[in-house]
Parts: C-alpha cells; structure tokens; sequence
C-alpha cells in the first residue's frame, strides 16, 4: 500500500496500461518531456519514448482527430485535452465522430479511446478554464463519462476506461490533483457504472462528484456532530453508465435525496438523478429532492467571488438542515 497524490495516480495509471498493453498510446500538449501542464504525466515520456508519448500541436481538434484515426486501425490512445473548457474547441468529434462510429458501421469499426481532461473550478483559471462540464458528455448517446475523486479511483477507473471498447471521457478534477491517497500495491482495474458509499447513513443520501465528494462527507460528519441528521453519502464516479442500483437503493432507504454538483445548476447531472428518483422512488420519499449547485453564470477569477458561488460544506450542512427541519 503506498500513498500518492490524485496526480501521481494518473501517471501510475497510464503506466500501469501502457505496460500492459502495447497498443496503448498517448498524446497531448507538453505531455511529453515536459511532464504535463499539471505534472500529471512526469516520467511516462521516459519509460515509453517518442513513439508511444507524443506531443501535439496546440490544436485540439488534431489532437482527437490522430487519437480517432488511431483507435480505428487498431491502437489504444489516451488523448489529453488539457482544460475540460477546451473540448469546446473539438466538440464535432466529441458529438459526432467518436461516439456514432460503432453505431453507423454496424459494428464494424470500433472506436476504443480515452479522452482525459482537467476540469473544474478552484485554482482561480477563469470564466474560459474553470468549467465543470461533465455534463456536456453525459448528454451524448454513445460516450461514457466518468470524474473519479480519489487516487485509488484515478488508477482503476482508467484502467477501465482504456480497456473498454467504446470512448470514455475521463474528468480529472484540477483542485484534486495535490490530494493524497492510499492506493493497493500491483494492477488496479475498476468497473465502469459503479458508485461507491463512502458513508453509511439513515436520514439522507447524498449524491457528490470529484472536487464535491470530499465536500459533501465534512458536511456529513458536521450534520451528524452539530445537528443529529445522519447522512448517507454517495460518490457517483461514473455518470454513464449510471449505477441508479446503488442511488436509487439508498434513496428508498433514507428518502430523502440530495445532489452536490459543481456544474452551473442549468441542466446539470443531477437533475438527471432527480428525474430517475422521482420516478423510480416517488413513495418512498419524505421531501422534495434538492440540489445544491453552482448558480448559472460564468465562473469568476477572483479567490473570494469563485468561493462563494461553489458549493462548500457549509453551504451544504445549510441547505440540509434548512430542507430536513
């Protein structure tokens, strides 16, 4: 057992893949030599060469044109789009290109792709690099999406990824790449469409994503210590394919539900949740379903403003209590 950093985990976990499997490929901008903007990906140029770590153009839609071309003539490519903001940029193949190729070939072309992607507020980057937009993957028939919160969870839901056949984008929260972690010893392989219960509770269910998972378990412990409501919270992991087994599960058992999303509160993931709950677990609730969100505006830059409009635990024990009471 060895403890790593979120960011370390993402290196351990390419590594992990590319040793596995020398179809595995990776490529990006300055994720070479030079480690990663982030410093995500320090020592991969080293072990796996030129040949299979490649550095790009600052060009995006170059980037996920080569790793499409790649996947189908038989190779496994990580491709790194450096802010989630970004995916903007090169979105006709995010909704068009990778997820109908299986579709309209009748299966006889396959697309087997990571996009990995450094998303979410919290480092002060701005309007244009701060974005949580997990949800603009999830609304695409054809990808799977997937924001681990943890280092362990880095190493085997991308372990998952690279090894399934269809194009999973994977989110990498920025403000978690520093955080530490224990991670097991050896191969890591996790399933893709599981959510874990980080902890056990009967008055409520928590539903939390990446930077929001941390933050929605110190508002669980203050809920439990300052006001007697005994959470159950809820890591998602993967929005598709979604676990509603394990959510819907904890609903009907505490009934009451509440998302934490980072993503502005206007179609994001959790209203998703809310509409499969309501529909699935309507008699076992005891309240109305909440969802504690960003507001809809473009994230502010300046460490007090962007503070105030992510929801923090505070902001989370608040509404609970407000929404229980």
């Amino acid at each position: 057992m060895a403890e790593l950093t979120y960011r370390e985990a993402v290196a351990r976990g390419i590594a992990q893949e590319m040793r596995r499997d020398e179809n595995v490929v990776f490529l990006g901008e300055d994720v070479a030599k030079a480690g990663g903007v982030f410093k995500a990906t320090v020592g991969l140029y080293d072990e796996f060469g030129p040949l299979r770590v490649r550095d790009t153009p600052i060009s995006e839609q170059a980037i996920l044109g080569a790793a499409m071309g790649a996947a189908m003539t038989g190779l496994k490519p990580i491709a790194e789009i450096m802010f989630s903001d970004f995916l903007a940029v090169c979105f006709d193949f995010i909704a068009n290109e990778f997820p109908k190729s299986r579709y309209m070939s009748n299966g006889q072309t396959k697309c087997p792709l990571v996009v990995r992607t450094g998303n979410g507020a919290g480092s002060r980057f701005g309007a244009q690099h701060s974005q949580s937009v997990e949800n603009w993957a999830m609304m695409i028939p054809g990808l799977k999406v997937v924001a681990p919160s943890s280092p362990a969870d880095v190493i085997g839901l991308l372990a998952a990824s690279v090894r399934d056949p269809d194009p999973v984008i994977f989110f990498e929260h920025k403000s978690l790449y520093a955080v530490k972690g224990e991670v097991p010893d050896g191969e890591i392989l996790d399933t893709l469409g599981t959510a874990k219960i980080l902890r056990a509770g009967k008055d409520a269910t928590i539903i939390a994503l990446a930077l929001m998972v941390p933050r929605a378990l110190e508002a669980a412990d203050i809920l439990a210590r300052d006001h007697g409501i005994d959470c159950e919270v809820i890591d998602v992991r993967s929005l598709v394919p979604l676990d509603t087994q394990t959510i819907l599960g904890s609903v009907s058992r505490t009934g009451r539900l509440f998302t934490v999303e980072e993503n502005p509160r206007l179609c994001g993931w959790g209203a998703e949740i809310a509409s499969i709950a309501a529909d699935e677990c309507f008699y076992d609730l005891d309240g109305p379903i909440v969802r504690i969100t960003t507001p809809h505006i473009p994230l502010p830059a300046a460490d007090n403003l962007e503070d105030i409009v992510l929801p923090t635990p505070q902001r989370i024990v608040q509404k609970i209590v407000q929404s229980m009471n």
